[in-house]
C-alpha cells in the first residue's frame, strides 16, 4: 500500500467515527433549541473538560506555537504556558461559573442572551453579537487553514490546500448540523484524545529519529543556540510579556463557543474538575508544541515568517513512517474539528436565538433548530472563502482574534459580579476598548514600555465601564435579581 493509501485510509477512518458519532448524537438530540445548542445542559465531568480543551487547542497551538518556537526558542513555552495554565482555569470560575448559573436560571442559551437579559438591553446584545461575530470568523479562518497546510504538506502536494479546507468543513458541517452540542461534544471526546496522545507519541517517535531527547537538544545548540536561551528580542520583554499574557490568559473565556461549552454543566463540582485539570493537560501539550519548533529550526533552516506554520508537518514528513503520518493528520483534523464545530454551534445559535427570534418573535422551536443548521452551512462558506486567500499567518490572524477577544471581558465580569455595571457602561466600554485597540494598532497611541495594543484596548474598555456605569442609572432591581439572584 501506497504512502497515500495509508494517510487515506486512517483519515478515513478517523472521519467516519466522527460521523457516527455525529449520527448517534442526533438520535439523542430533541427539536428543541436547548437540546440542540446546549445537550441538555448535562454534560459531566469527562466530556466537558474534553470539550473544554479540545475547543481551545487549534493549529495555533499544533502549528502557531511550533511556527513561532522556530524563530524565537524556547522562551516561547514561558511566553504562554505559564500563565495561560493559571489564568484560565481562574477566569471560568470568575466569569464562566456565574455565567453558567445565570444562564440556567433565565433559560439563556447564548452569551449574547445572557446579557441582554443581564442589562436589559436589547441594543448592548446586538453589539455584543457583532463584536463575537467579528473575532470568531477569523479564528475559524485559522483552524481551516491549519488543515489545508498540514494535508498539503503531508500528501507532497497530492491533495491540494484548497481541497483540504473543504473537506475538512464538510464533514465538521455533517455531524454539527447532525446532532448539535451533544455531537460536538462526544466527537470531542474522540477528538481531545486523538490530538492528545498523538503530540506526546509525535514528540518521543521524533527525538528518538534524531537520536534521542539529549541529542536532539545538542543539534540546535550547535546550530541555532540562540534557541536555547530566553534571548533579548521584544517578545520577551517585560510589556511584551505582561500584556501578551493578559491576551492570552483573558482570552479564552470570551470566546462565545468556550461559555456556552460552560452553560452545558451539568453541576458546579464539573466545572471546579475542568479548573483542575487543565493546567496538567496543557503543559503535557505546550513542552511538545515548543520543542517541535526549536528542534525544527535544526532540521529546516531558512524559513521566513509565516512559512514556519509548517515545521510541524515538516518534521512529521520526514521522520514518521506512513501510519504515523496518517495519526498526525488526524490529529490536526481533531484538533481543528474540536474548535471548529463549538464555533459553528455558537455562531448559529447567536444568528438564530439573537437575530432571527427577535426579527420573528413567533419563529417555532423546531424552526429554531433548522435555521440554525441552515445558518451553520451559510458559516462555513463565509470562512472558505477567506481560508482561500491566506490573508495572514495563523499566529498573526489568531493574536488579532485574541486582543478583539479582550476587550470585552471587562463587560462580561462586571456585568456578572459587579452589579452597580450599567448597560451604558458595557457599551461604553466595548466602543472604547475596539477603538482604543485599533489606534495602538495603527501606532496613534504609543507602544509605552513595549506593550502590545490589547494592553490599551483592556485600560480603555476597564475604565470606561467604571466610569460610564458611575454617572448613569443603574439596572432596574427587578431584572438584576431575574437574572443574577437575590443580592
Amino acid at each position: 500500500m501506497s504512502d497515500l493509501a495509508v494517510l487515506a485510509v486512517v483519515n478515513g477512518a478517523y472521519l467516519l467515527i466522527t460521523l457516527v458519532i455525529g449520527w448517534l448524537a442526533w438520535r439523542r438530540t430533541s427539536s428543541t433549541p436547548e437540546d440542540y445548542f446546549l445537550g441538555g445542559r448535562s454534560t459531566r465531568t469527562l466530556v466537558l473538560f474534553m470539550a473544554v480543551f479540545g475547543t481551545n487547542v487549534t493549529p495555533f497551538v499544533l502549528l502557531g506555537i511550533p511556527g513561532q518556537a522556530y524563530h524565537h526558542g524556547v522562551g516561547i513555552f514561558g511566553l504562554n504556558a505559564a500563565i495561560v495554565g493559571l489564568g484560565i482555569p481562574l477566569t471560568f470560575w470568575l466569569i464562566g461559573h456565574p455565567a453558567r448559573l445565570a444562564a440556567r436560571r433565565i433559560g439563556a442559551i447564548t452569551p449574547v442572551e445572557l446579557y441582554a437579559e443581564r442589562f436589559a438591553s436589547p441594543a448592548l446584545g446586538h453589539l455584543l453579537f457583532l463584536a463575537f461575530f467579528a473575532y470568531t470568523v477569523p479564528y475559524m479562518v485559522t483552524a481551516v487553514m491549519g488543515v489545508g497546510l498540514t494535508v498539503a504538506v503531508l500528501t507532497g502536494g497530492a491533495v491540494p490546500f484548497a481541497l483540504a479546507a473543504a473537506l475538512v468543513l464538510a464533514i465538521t458541517i455533517a455531524y454539527t448540523a447532525l446532532g448539535g452540542m451533544r455531537a460536538t461534544m462526544w466527537t470531542n471526546v474522540l477528538q481531545g484524545a486523538t490530538f492528545m496522545v498523538f503530540t506526546l507519541i509525535a514528540f518521543f517517535a521524533i527525538a528518538g529519529e534524531l537520536g534521542g531527547l539529549q541529542a536532539a537538544t545538542a543539534a540546535v545548540a550547535e546550530r541555532a543556540p540562540q534557541l536555547l536561551v530566553k534571548g533579548d528580542s521584544p517578545q520577551f520583554s517585560p510589556g511584551y510579556w505582561t500584556s501578551w499574557a493578559l491576551a492570552i490568559s483573558l482570552t479564552v473565556i470570551a470566546f462565545p463557543h468556550m461559555l456556552v461549552r460552560l452553560f452545558a454543566a451539568r453541576d458546579t463540582a464539573a466545572l471546579k474538575n475542568i479548573a483542575r485539570l487543565y493546567p496538567l493537560a496543557l503543559v503535557l501539550l505546550w513542552v511538545p508544541a515548543v520543542m517541535f519548533g526549536v528542534w525544527g529550526a535544526a532540521e529546516f533552516p531558512g524559513l521566513v515568517g509565516r512559512e514556519s506554520d509548517s515545521i510541524f508537518p515538516l518534521l512529521i514528513a520526514r521522520h514518521l513512517g506512513p501510519a504515523l503520518q496518517g495519526m498526525a493528520l488526524a490529529g490536526v483534523l481533531a484538533a481543528v474539528m474540536s474548535t471548529l464545530d463549538a464555533q459553528l454551534l455558537t455562531l448559529s445559535s447567536m444568528l438564530t436565538r439573537d437575530v432571527l427570534r427577535r426579527a420573528r418573535p413567533g419563529l417555532s422551536a423546531a424552526a429554531e433548530v433548522a435555521a440554525g443548521r441552515a445558518f451553520t452551512l451559510a458559516l462555513s462558506l463565509l470562512v472558505f472563502a477567506i481560508v482561500l486567500r491566506r490573508p495572514a499567518s495563523i499566529f498573526d490572524i489568531a493574536g488579532f482574534a485574541f486582543s478583539g477577544y479582550v476587550t470585552l471581558v471587562p463587560t462580561l465580569l462586571l456585568g456578572l459580579r459587579w452589579r452597580r455595571c450599567t448597560a451604558a457602561g458595557a457599551v461604553a466600554s466595548i466602543l472604547a476598548g475596539n477603538l482604543a485597540l485599533l489606534l495602538a494598532t495603527f501606532d496613534v497611541l504609543p507602544a509605552v514600555f513595549g506593550v502590545l495594543p490589547v494592553a490599551w484596548g483592556l485600560l480603555a474598555a476597564s475604565l470606561a465601564a467604571v466610569l460610564v456605569s458611575l454617572r448613569t442609572p443603574p439596572t432596574a432591581p427587578a431584572a438584576l435579581e431575574r437574572v443574577l439572584g437575590p443580592a
